[in-house]
């Protein structure tokens, strides 16, 4: 079992349980994946190369093989054509997810320069955070000298929470570093 999984069964659930005030074990939300993407946007449509160089750089990051995501329609004004290569993705889930979150709260978000916590706000009504992420060598995965680009990187967590509260808690409960309040 990874670490942060020990830690949610121990100490998170029973915090969350505590305040919220549960009726039963199985309300208490938890983790259910989390979703780690790349969009270069206009250097894709000049390069096409580029997705290969995201889907290396995604796949060292989270240790899975990215999905290619494609363009669905064309539209001329933005020089894009369906089934065109715009980005890369993965989801983790259950392991690798926990994995994944233990190595970016403890490892790379203590690498990013001037770094004063991760913004609360950026919750969508429904306790799944969004982040984003400017430099994807902040990984320790990533070799410097490898990259073509550096790149910016977009992560979302979805949860089972049913409000922005209780998902802030539960991040809260994983060490996720948000800023203090003033």
């Amino acid at each position: 079992m990874s670490r942060l999984k020990g830690v949610y069964e121990s100490k998170v659930k029973k915090e969350l349980l505590d305040k919220f005030k549960y009726k039963n074990v199985n309300q208490v939300p938890k983790m259910e994946k989390i979703i780690v993407s790349c969009s270069p946007g206009r250097e894709l449509v000049q390069n096409a190369k580029v997705v290969e160089n995201i889907s290396n750089d995604l796949g060292l990051i989270t240790g899975q093989k990215p999905v290619i995501t494609r363009a669905k329609n064309s539209i001329a004004t933005f020089k894009l054509r369906e089934g065109q290569a715009l980005g890369a993705m993965v989801t983790l889930r259950g392991a690798n997810m926990y994995e994944f979150l233990d190595r970016l709260i403890n490892f790379s978000l203590p690498r990013v320069k001037d770094f004063r916590g991760l913004n609360d706000k950026s919750f969508d009504g429904r306790g799944n955070y969004s982040m984003g992420i400017k430099e994807q060598i902040i990984f320790p995965e990533i070799n410097y000298d490898k990259i073509d680009k550096i790149r910016s990187l977009g992560i979302q967590f979805v949860t089972t929470a049913k409000s922005n509260d209780e998902g802030r808690e539960l991040l809260k409960g994983f060490g996720m570093p948000f800023k203090k309040d003033k």
